[in-house]
């Protein structure tokens, strides 16, 4: 019998199997928005730290305030301490970006335990807070900003 490149590509499929020392981790994952900032969050169980696009979280968030918009999800919850969280965040600012990985932990934290739900809705931080810049328009200055005119 001829082997064909389907039989081929069976065997080895069929060879690929996860080892034993191979560790799959547990995550919950939850998207946040904010203005134009996305983050991409997974709650980690087995790890304690705050990775932010692959920094620690004192690191890419130097101000106070912006660490407490972090952490204001879990402060309310009651669980500091308990998650390690990875993030991916894009776009927008500081302040922005924070957010966004407020609203993408709490959207998490849904998929972990779905009795939190009313109390992050009750908080606001369940909220997609859709206000953005509008955008300028042509023959203006900026989005509403129109040149002076001048009578004489």
């Amino acid at each position: 019998m001829v082997k064909t490149n389907k039989t081929i590509k069976k065997e080895t499929k069929e060879k690929k199997e996860p080892g034993p020392d191979k560790k799959l981790k547990k995550y919950f994952e939850g998207i946040g928005r904010r203005k134009t900032s996305t983050a991409r969050v997974r709650l980690l169980q087995d790890e304690k730290t705050i990775i932010i696009n692959e920094k620690p979280l004192e690191k890419y968030f130097p101000t106070i305030e912006t660490q407490q918009t972090v952490l204001s999800v879990f402060q309310k919850m009651d669980m500091v301490g308990k998650f390690g969280v990875s993030v991916r965040v894009k776009g927008g600012g500081i302040n922005s970006q924070s957010e966004a990985i407020r609203h993408g932990i709490a959207n998490a934290l849904i998929d972990f335990d779905p009795e939190s739900r009313k109390t992050l809705k009750n908080t606001g931080f369940l909220t997609r807070d859709s206000r953005m810049r509008e955008r300028k328009k042509f023959g203006l200055k900026r989005a509403r900003r129109a040149p002076q005119w001048a009578k004489r």
